[in-house]
């Protein structure tokens, strides 16, 4: 290939990851469906907006921002027509120790730097890798951001101090420890509010937005009656003006652990937000390194707009599709309304209680754990239920990413266990009429897989053989051979043929026949006609060669 070919070929790739006007080919059939949609989300996304900002640590404020700049910047670079991007509750879990430890400022920085990972990610085309985690690991890792959301908003729910702790087990406990009176008996009956008009909602209609309904009825009732609970406080009517963060070597230093795991979350989160939604209705397929592109994208103009990572939204990208939205519009618009409502309506969001927030979060992390699923999981297999309970324990106690890594590590080990299980060495019959000397050949079928886990296992039998002259070891109906397979069965020719033992080959598949070459599988072979590909030569050939070194044999004219 030419350098001009190869430039093209680059200029092709980098502009799929663009925009185009095939994003919006179905707009003029669906954009009153697109626009109602819209509408229905921004209704759902406000005060999810609200509650995860307060939640992190960020305010309020930062949650509505990101929600409108991440969500129209993702809609439009993305790689899914109908997902809906914002700030996530499993991204405050992940976000609020790290505000806590580096302080509010690193905000933007980790915005940033989290935005350029996964933008480089898409640009490097790595968004297929989701389909390396298995099931049990998302379910795990869903289970786990369920309960600590529900954890975080221990404090805002009761009215009291947050505490010192980044666990948030700990950190519950050791709210409760400030507890005052009566502000816990108010902030409590707004929570029971909320998660009343939340659970009931869905039985008057579908579409009843029961958790903004829910907010209005708490803050009326505590304008009423001037309850003593915690408000969201001033917000400014608009956008604040874009700033750059200072990015010198110390704080690019310091903030690089927290950026990885906020692009790794960010990436995971969004991406399988866009497979969940390709599949609930005909909204086309997602291209996953544009999406990546696109969240990277908005996770960076957040942050020079003062607003926190943002990634795909599962619930609310959900909404979207349910409610009618097809094309990139109904996310787009959801921006635009939320934005509309900062303008005109700043002043009367700022008096919502925070106690209702925490209920809408609370019923939110509810709604995230599925008894079905779970009790799928743990029915299945026992591999699986380890896998999905050391992911989520490992998620509630330790971290988000540590518990990804880890339940795949398990989740590959068991499947590795599973794979050398299936796979074997068996000692078979020579095919046709038994003749005399058959009893010094051994014909071995290898099947299955042979690789690190399982090399030295299946071999070892071989490998102490006795009283046998040639060895004839079938490769046909092995499925999976790596370097160490490969080196294994070098050294046992290499080990049986210093035995005088003779090795034929029989049937290396043509996928494992350069790296038996490279390796050395044939070079340790005593002669190049000692690979054959019918078993009926091989063993042939087998039978005349212990004729030839019997006691009696003639010599051959």
């Amino acid at each position: 290939m030419t350098a001009s070919s190869r430039a093209r070929s680059v200029g092709v790739a980098l502009r799929q990851l663009l925009p185009s006007a095939n994003d919006y080919r179905g707009a003029r059939r669906t954009w009153r469906g697109d626009l109602l949609a819209g509408v229905t989300v921004g209704i759902v996304a406000l005060p999810l907006a609200l509650a995860f900002g307060v939640s992190s640590g960020a305010g309020a404020e930062s949650g509505l921002v990101t929600a409108i700049i991440a969500g129209i910047v993702a809609a439009i670079f993305g790689g899914s027509h109908v997902q809906v991007s914002g700030p996530t509750g499993a991204m405050v879990v992940v976000l609020a120790p790290i505000i806590a430890v580096h302080g509010l400022g690193a905000l933007a920085a980790v915005c940033l730097l989290a935005g350029l990972i996964v933008l480089l990610a898409g640009v490097l085309r790595l968004g297929r890798t989701i389909s390396y985690i298995p099931w049990p690991v998302i379910e795990g890792f869903t289970l786990g951001i369920a309960v600590i959301i529900f954890l975080q908003q221990v404090p805002t729910a009761t009215g009291t101090e947050v505490g010192e702790s980044t666990n948030a087990v700990l950190a519950a406990l050791q709210s409760l420890q400030t507890v005052t009176w009566p502000k816990l008996g108010w902030s409590l009956m707004l929570v029971i509010l909320v998660v009343i008009v939340m659970v009931v909602s869905p039985r008057i209609h579908p579409r009843f937005p029961g958790s903004l309904v829910a907010i209005v009825i708490a803050a009326v009732a505590t304008w009423a009656f001037d309850l003593p609970v915690d408000a969201i406080g001033e917000l400014p009517a608009g956008l604040p003006a874009p700033t750059i963060p200072i990015l010198d070597a110390q704080v690019l230093l310091s903030l690089a652990g927290p950026a990885i795991a906020v692009a790794a979350l960010a990436a995971i989160e969004s991406l399988l937000s866009a497979r969940v939604a390709a599949s609930m209705a005909d909204t086309g397929p997602y291209d996953a390194d544009r999406e990546l592109v696109g969240q990277g994208l908005a996770s960076i103009a957040a942050g020079l707009f003062g607003g926190m990572p943002a990634t795909g939204a599962i619930a609310r990208t959900a909404v979207n599709v349910r409610a009618g939205g097809r094309s990139r519009i109904a996310a787009i618009s959801h921006g635009v309304l939320l934005f509309v409502i900062v303008l005109v309506g700043a002043s009367v969001v700022a008096r919502i209680p925070l106690a209702a927030l925490a209920g809408v979060l609370m019923v939110t992390a509810c709604r995230m754990i599925s008894v079905a699923t779970v009790r799928t999981i743990v029915g299945s297999t026992r591999a699986d239920a380890i896998v999905f309970g050391i992911t989520a324990i490992v998620t509630i106690s330790v971290d988000l990413i540590y518990a990804v890594l880890i339940g795949i590590a398990v989740a590959a080990f068991f499947a590795l266990r599973q794979l050398a299980r299936a796979s074997g060495v068996h000692r078979e019959e020579l095919p046709g009429v038994a003749v005399s000397g058959d009893e010094r050949i051994a014909v071995f079928r290898l099947e299955g897989a042979l690789f690190f886990g399982v090399a030295e296992r299946m071999l070892e039998r071989i490998s102490e053989l006795r009283d046998v002259e040639v060895v004839v070891i079938r490769m046909s109906q092995l499925q999976i051979l790596d370097a160490t397979g490969a080196q294994v069965i070098t050294d046992l020719i290499t080990s049986l043929e210093r035995r005088g033992i003779t090795v034929l080959v029989k049937g290396i598949q043509p996928d494992h026949l350069a790296l038996a070459t490279k390796v050395g599988v044939l070079a340790s072979l005593r002669h190049q006609n000692h690979l054959f590909d019918d078993l009926g030569a091989a063993v042939a050939h087998a039978r005349s060669h212990v004729q030839r070194s019997a006691p009696d044999a003639r010599p051959t004219p």
